[in-house]
């Protein structure tokens, strides 16, 4: 089953840099993404969702090579790898999948201008690791889908941090 997890930052390149952390987690087989999404409250208050998987790109990708399939079949390669291009955009520019766009710009509204947060759809993944890597970035727990236990144990993590940052400064 996989794992919700949202994470508000200060500001709205920490989300970035996490994201940047988790991919490199992820090569290194310690954490198996399913979606990721970064939404941002600019300074003006308004909310932008960066989704980390094009499913316009990824359908016309899909459509072109069915077109072509289905093209040379036909003796019409060219035809069909743009038709299967057009028909595969559309078909991505409708599909939601992953985490639901509506309830990131919701949570995106309980942001203060200027922040980020960083959703995150894990399949599966190593936590002593994968939190151990991502401490560093601090943030304030928004939503998970975790047990009560698991959710208290990332959430006291998050606050440890914060804390040690107060004591520095």
């Amino acid at each position: 089953m996989s794992t919700l997890v949202a994470i508000g930052y200060e500001n709205e390149q920490k989300a970035d840099e996490v994201l940047a952390t988790l991919a490199r987690l992820q090569k290194e087989h310690l954490i198996d993404l399913e979606d990721a999404a970064i939404v941002v409250r600019g300074d003006d208050g308004k909310i932008k969702v960066k989704q980390t998987y094009d499913l316009v790109a990824a359908g016309a990708a899909g459509g072109s090579f069915w077109g072509l399939l289905f093209g040379v079949l036909f003796l019409h390669p060219l035809v069909g790898v743009l038709a299967g291009a057009a028909a595969g955009a559309a078909s991505g520019a409708m599909a939601d999948i992953g985490i639901n766009d509506d309830f990131m710009k919701e949570l995106g509204e309980t942001l203060e201008p200027g922040s980020s947060a960083l959703f995150i759809y894990v399949r599966k993944a190593t936590p002593d690791k994968v939190i151990e890597e991502l401490t560093p970035f601090g943030g304030r727990l928004l939503h998970t889908s975790l047990s009560h236990k698991d959710e208290n144990a990332l959430r006291a993590t998050l606050q440890q941090h914060q804390q040690a940052l107060a004591e520095k400064a």
